[in-house]
């Protein structure tokens, strides 16, 4: 087969017919064993500890979890799920379309700090934020397709009628990825402010949007699993071009921005709001479900959920031929899958597992082991069809962390 030919094989499969046309070398044989293979399965959540690190810390600005009512945000919109939230117990907040739809089913705007409005719901009032991190879990609906222009956003609103002197935008990059999308409303090395209103585009200077990030979030191999996203804004030094944007997706850094000239030599207000979006600019390809879970607003890096040393963990549901036979779970501390310091047993039909002895072994650094270490996890996840087909394994993800107490 030509690289520019265009292959058309039918092939029945529990009495559907499935096609595929490709447009690179294949071969019939290697285009059926990928069909009659199961979907290579992820690690959808971790169930939490119920004390999280974060209750606790003074650095935190904010916390939601979207379990127990409303929290008081500067505004609000769209329902919670009580269907759908990280850890399988609760609620999140619903940001799905509607086919065509640009606005999507909610958002929320935090604000905090100094910002200048003394009639709005202020966290932490009257203090002044120049480094902020924070941090969501995002869920697309299995078999998820486009990608939403935008996600969330930090930004220092100066005055009453909105006026910004610096956006850092979490939006949709090339592709599904995600990029950083910084943005100065003050004038050069100056203190002059000069926005005149929320999203004065013609009046930002844009800093650049580059990279995007390796992960495709909004892809539809991503779909049907949460995926930690955590990004950071750091604000110059009155006036030098030593600002900071980072973004992390699943445990990974995956884009960054160095040397930023945020705000001149304006100083008057530092970052004092965190926006979540759900806004696609030229509507949804289809009505498809999305939600984010976990929103955190602090002042120190935040990481993912903290666990139990001996965690519980919950596998997205089978799709493929026939039905799940079984499934197999490994454990590493590091991205990379150079130190693996668990692995299960076959795991039968079940959908979740216990990391503990009776399920499997705890081997390299902590052979000899019984339950987890203070440390960070990643996972990596197959499952077998009734047919006998294994998946490939997943990509090392579902980042979580151990606390001994």
């Amino acid at each position: 087969m030509t690289k520019h030919n265009c292959l058309l094989s039918f092939i029945l499969i529990s009495g559907v017919i499935l096609s595929s046309c490709s447009s690179t070398d294949s071969n019939p044989e290697s285009l059926e064993e990928s069909l009659i293979s199961p979907d290579v399965p992820r690690i959808d959540f971790v169930v939490m500890s119920e004390a999280q690190s974060h209750q606790a810390d003074p650095n935190v600005i904010w916390y939601d979890d979207f379990n127990k009512g409303e929290k008081d945000y500067m505004e609000s919109t769209g329902d919670i799920d009580p269907d759908e939230s990280y850890g399988g117990s609760g609620g999140s907040m619903k940001v799905g379309f509607e086919q065509g739809e640009i606005n999507g089913e909610g958002n929320r705007k935090l604000a905090f700090g100094d910002f200048p409005d003394p009639n709005s719901n202020v966290a932490q009032r009257g203090q002044q934020f120049d480094d902020i991190f924070w941090r969501i879990y995002v869920k697309h609906e299995y078999g998820w397709q486009g990608a939403p222009k935008k996600m969330s956003r930090a930004t220092s609103i100066v005055s009453g009628n909105w006026q910004q002197a610096m956006i850092l935008h979490v939006w949709s990059g090339k592709e599904n990825s995600l990029t950083l999308d910084p943005a100065s409303g003050v004038d050069g090395q100056s203190s002059t402010v000069i926005t005149t209103k929320y999203n004065d585009f013609d009046n930002l200077n844009w800093l650049g949007n580059n990279p995007s990030s390796e992960f495709q979030i909004s892809s539809t191999g991503e779909s049907g699993y949460w995926v930690l996203v955590e990004a950071r804004a750091k604000l110059n030094s009155p006036g030098k071009s030593d600002g900071l944007a980072r973004l992390w997706i699943d445990g990974r850094l995956e884009a960054e921005r160095e040397n930023l000239n945020f705000r001149g030599s304006y100083t008057d207000h530092g970052i004092n709001a965190v926006f979540l979006e759900s806004y696609w600019n030229s509507g949804s390809i289809k009505t498809q479900g999305r939600w984010y879970d976990n929103f955190i607003v602090s002042t120190k890096p935040i990481g993912p959920v903290v666990c139990p040393s001996n965690p519980t963990l919950f596998k997205t549901p089978y799709h493929g031929p026939g039905d799940l036979g079984a499934w197999e779970v490994e454990l590493a501390t590091d991205y990379e899958g150079d130190d693996v310091v668990y692995q299960s047993k076959e795991l039968g039909n079940k959908g979740s597992v216990v990391v503990d002895m009776n399920n499997g072994s705890f081997c390299g650094s902590l052979k000899g082991r019984s339950d987890l270490s203070s440390e960070n996890y990643f996972c990596k996840v197959r499952q077998k069809s009734t047919n006998g087909e294994w998946s490939d394994w997943s990509r090392w993800h579902q980042n979580f962390k151990v606390v001994n107490y």
